[in-house]
């Protein structure tokens, strides 16, 4: 029966949604009249509300919906849910601006001369709109408006016209900022939760360890991260788009022909083109240049993003020759210039300026700056308002857009919930599961499904209906361990299809609602043909290369102010191959420093601290010949990897196929369990049944498993362990030829301060003497703390503590012993950092440096450049984690 209902569930949803009936309401709404269906269906003939549904009741999984919505509403502080009303603003008032207009004449003329040139100028147009406005329906219906008659005009081929206009109106949804992005981005964030706890369990079944390392662990996305991995799969659809028209125009010129501009390419002409590609491009390079630069969050590059958009409409509404039109537009631009240097030139903390003091010049410069800002938007704002009411209406929209998207968001919680209900999730996870061959042929299947879906549903519902079923899925998947952005960028490419595939793509709609009757329905439909492959072909290249999603958000991360320290756990197995790489074929530079820094005399320091600097270069030779024995055997795992993984994985699906019937028959078992013999025999004999049948079959799978196995297994495994064994041996002498050698300068950096007061502590011998207990006891204590600070003076700390101990038990001679002992260890501690200072200090330092790229990078504080762009494109790639399970 939950099969029954389950199926009810997507008969109405999809009854509503194919009707027309708002997706607002069919979503919830279809999960609402199924669950109380169950419900009254389990109470009138089975007499108990709960008895078909996977688990629980009626009332816990609407309350499940119920906390799901309130659980998005109410996190409104969330990036994914604030950046959408800012992007959707920005588009719509860069939409009411007419700029689609402007760069479509602009580009026409520029790009007309070209075979294909027209159409290359509306792939181009398109592009910088999807990057500014990312409005489908405003873009297509423009460019169809504009562009469409200009290359009838010029004999371009129907089909070919048709098909570049509704292909490039769709690129918003894939070049950031993109709503379908930061959707993505927002259901994964929750998927890669979930996919974290299935792979732990599974690492917990393959392996029998209760904990499994933090860098087997699923890697969560953001809205930012979405917006960086987009940014060169949308490029490289772009490119797509214009070899394909060029290499048609090349082969037909008769159906794409050159269209030679007739005017003057004057100063006029070029002035025209700068100003009206410059103020799009800028707002492009602010929105996506402060998120790449990691200078603004999402949520701070949207409201930038709809500034430019004020400040744009405030200059472009105005009829020309309107006195001062540029005006607002000069003095925002005049206040950022302001802004930029006061942060480039002065000290801009004012927190820190007020507590420690300091000038205060740039505070005031920025605050002026600041000021023209919002002045400069308040003018283009009244201005906007003022002409044909435009902000108002533009606000309308916005709100209208954002509602629609997050009511939408709030159906989808609870259709989710109902779903699960009735043991959908776990459906698709034992078929997905199930499948040959690995998550490849899952996430193909995944793929196919929401390529079809296309056809019929909305982007917005095929984000928030699947992909929170299938991502924990495909995301837990070892053998592949593909990150969430790329999983995100994916979809995204792939949902792109839905608004060219008909019956119901929606941009074929836009374009044959302003195209010209010459145009047939048929043409259109031909048309975009072509590109739906380009599209599959760009989701081929960016499937078989994730580095051209991965690299960028890795290298805004490892090359930010925040990124995270060498020594974080994911980021060890690129920085051995980074060190390896290094090392090979030996490094003079760094044997030498080893060398040198073991011809110190270290003879002069306290036995204790020389047999740690002594350690030190010990370890940094044992790291040096460790990396090497690493890589002897990591290349005898990969040696055997070949000819373990097929039985691995042979085996693997017999357990999975085992611990399905394992859960099939502890649901039948829970089933039966209370019901009474008496008048439920049938049943219980029923269920007895099917358990014995079930045991049967897990048996017959058990004795499938080969005999060699378990021998190779532990032969694999033994190979396995014994290369982390050598990298966990690897990372403690790196670790141990640095971190002493650290912890010394530290100490020697202190120097000043340990002279600073030698005062107070020969002062304290009087005070112990003379002054009253407590007053002693406080000086003491002052003394002791002022010299714990110190790195390495706890030696005399630790004898002005037992002063004070003893000085409390009003033993005055004790006291001053142990005054004296302090004193002695001072001064004798005070001799040698002074002579390890000037002899010691530039050789250790020699050594560090010369450590500092390779054995020393995991104590560094933040990765180099260099290394950081290494790392970046090694982690790029997904690393197979499947023999690990």
């Amino acid at each position: 029966m939950e099969l029954f209902f389950l199926f009810l569930l997507v008969v109405i949803m999809a009854t509503a949604l194919g009707s027309g009936y708002p997706v607002a309401f069919a979503l919830p709404g279809a999960a609402i009249i199924t669950i109380v269906a169950a419900a009254a269906t389990g109470y009138v003939f089975v007499g108990n509300p709960d008895a078909y549904f996977h688990s629980g009741g009626p009332s816990q999984w609407l309350t499940a919906g119920v906390t799901n919505l309130r659980g998005i509403y109410l996190e409104v502080e969330r990036d994914t849910l604030i950046a959408i009303p800012l992007f959707i603003f920005m588009g719509i008032m860069l939409q009411r601006s007419k700029i689609a207009e402007d760069l479509l004449v602009t580009m026409a003329q520029l790009f007309g001369p070209v075979p294909g040139g027209l159409g290359i100028s509306v792939v181009f147009v398109g592009a910088l709109l999807a990057a500014t406005t990312g409005i489908v329906g405003a873009t297509v219906v423009a460019m169809g408006l504009i562009s469409l008659p200009a290359m009838l005009r010029n004999n371009y081929s129907q089909s070919l016209a048709t098909g570049t206009i509704a292909a490039s109106g769709t690129l918003g949804q894939i070049i950031p900022p993109s709503i379908v992005l930061i959707i993505l981005a927002d259901q994964l964030a929750s998927a890669a939760d979930q996919a974290s706890t299935l792979r732990k369990a599974l690492h917990k079944e393959a392996t029998g360890e209760l904990s499994m390392p933090t860098t087997f662990d699923v890697s969560s996305t953001s809205a930012g991260e979405m917006f960086l991995g987009a940014f060169i799969p949308g490029l490289v659809l772009v490119l797509l788009y214009m070899a394909f028209i060029l290499i048609f125009a090349i082969l037909r010129p008769k159906l794409a022909p050159a269209v030679p501009y007739e005017g003057q390419r004057d100063a006029k002409f070029w002035g025209q083109v700068l100003l009206t590609l410059v103020p799009p491009l800028a707002l492009i390079f602010l929105v996506l240049g402060s998120i790449i630069g990691g200078i603004a969050t999402v949520n701070q590059a949207g409201a930038i993003g709809a500034a430019g958009a004020l400040i744009m409409a405030g200059y472009r509404l105005p009829e020309k020759g309107t006195p001062g039109i540029y005006i607002p537009a000069i003095i925002a631009i005049v206040g950022l210039g302001l802004i930029a240097f006061a942060l480039s030139t002065y000290e801009m903390n004012i927190k820190a300026l007020i507590v420690n003091g300091g000038d205060m010049t740039g505070i005031y410069i920025g605050a002026v700056a600041v000021g023209l800002v919002v002045f400069a938007l308040i003018w283009s704002g009244l201005r906007v308002l003022r002409i044909e009411n435009t902000m108002q209406e533009v606000m309308l929209e916005t709100a209208k857009t954002t509602s629609l998207v997050f009511i939408i968001l709030l159906g989808a919680a609870m259709l989710t919930a109902a779903f699960r209900a009735f043991g959908g999730e776990e459906l698709v996870r034992d078929y997905l599961n199930a499948l040959p061959g690995g998550f490849w042929s899952q996430f193909i299947i995944v793929m196919a499904v929401i390529f079809i879906l296309g056809f019929f549903l909305d982007f917005i519902e095929i984000a928030v209906v699947v992909v929170p079923i299938v991502a924990p899925i495909l995301l837990a998947a070892p053998d592949a361990n593909i990150t969430a952005v790329w999983l995100g960028v994916m979809i995204g490419l792939n949902i792109q299809t839905s608004f060219l595939t008909p019956p119901f793509g929606f941009a074929l709609f836009y374009l044959r609602g302003v195209a010209p009757a010459i145009v047939k329905t048929v043409q259109i439909y031909k048309g975009v043909i072509a590109f739906i492959a380009l599209q599959l072909a760009a989701l081929a290249i960016v499937g078989y290369y994730p580095q051209l999603v991965n690299y960028l958000p890795n290298r805004v991360s490892l090359l930010s102010e925040s990124s995270p320290p060498p020594r974080n756990p994911r980021l060890q197995y690129c920085l051995e191959d980074y060190v390896h790489a290094q090392l090979e074929g030996g490094n003079a530079e760094l044997s030498s420093a080893i060398e040198r820094a073991r011809d110190l005399d270290l003879s002069i320091l306290p036995q204790r601290v020389s047999a740690e600097l002594s350690g030190a270069f010990n370890d940094a030779e044992t790291a040096i010949t460790t990396i090497d024995q690493v890589w002897v055997a990591h290349a005898a795992v990969e040696q055997a990897a070949p000819a373990y993984r097929p039985q691995l994985l042979e085996v693997r699906d017999i357990e999975r196929a085992i611990r399905g019937l394992q859960r099939e028959a502890d649901e039948i078992h829970e089933s039966i369990r209370f019901l009474d013999a008496a008048s439920s025999g049938d049943r219980i004999a029923e269920g007895e049944a099917k358990i014995a049948a079930i045991e049967e079959e897990i048996a017959h799978l058990q004795g499938e498993i080969p005999e060699t196995w378990a021998d190779a297994y532990k032969t694999f495994s033994a190979l396995i362990n014994e290369e982390e064994g050598l990298r966990n041996t690897y990372r403690r002498s790196a670790d141990g030829s640095v971190e002493p050698v650290i912890n010394f300068l530290a100490i020697l950096d202190g120097n000043s301060a340990f002279a600073e007061l030698e005062q107070q502590l020969l002062a304290l011998g009087d005070i112990i003497q003379t002054a009253d207990a407590d007053a002693a006891e406080d000086a003491l204590k002052e003394a002791g703390s002022a010299f714990g600070s110190i790195a390495g003076a706890n030696e005399v700390s630790s004898d002005l503590s037992k002063a004070r101990r003893v000085l409390r038990r009003g033993d005055i001679d004790a006291a001053l012993g142990e005054w004296r002992n302090a004193v002695a260890s001072y001064e004798q501690q005070a001799a040698w950092r002074e002579a390890a200072n000037s002899q010691l200090r530039p050789g250790l330092e020699a050594y560090l440096d010369a450590t500092a790229d390779t054995i020393g990078a995991r104590q560094q504080d933040r990765l180099s450049r260099e290394q950081a762009l290494f790392l970046a494109g090694c982690s790029a790639d997904h690393r197979d984690l499947s023999l690990f399970f």
